[in-house]
């Protein structure tokens, strides 16, 4: 079979690694955020946090949560207009 034949099995797989590479970074780094936020949020105290940098660590959680929201936002929107141009340039327009 032809390697670009989305029938295929080793095709699927290889557009979905072609797709999960697209944008990593600002999707690692914006799920970084969002588990540091979240866990900053939920669960200070559980690891003796009561204050950073004279800060509060719920309020550092926020920044941190909302901080990472335009990061995966962005990832988002790369990742579909990559596909979207995959897509147009793979199938022939009639």
């Amino acid at each position: 079979m032809d390697e670009h034949d989305p029938e295929s099995k080793a095709a699927r797989k290889a557009l979905r690694h072609e797709l999960r590479m697209v944008a990593v970074r600002p999707r690692r780094w914006g799920l970084w955020l969002l588990t540091i936020g979240l866990l900053l949020m939920l669960a200070p105290g559980a690891w003796g946090v009561h204050s950073l940098w004279g800060w509060s660590p719920l309020f550092l959680g926020m920044v941190a949560a909302c901080a990472s929201a335009p990061l995966l936002a962005i990832s988002i929107w790369l990742r579909r207009r990559y596909a979207r141009q995959r897509r147009t340039l793979i199938s022939p327009r009639r």
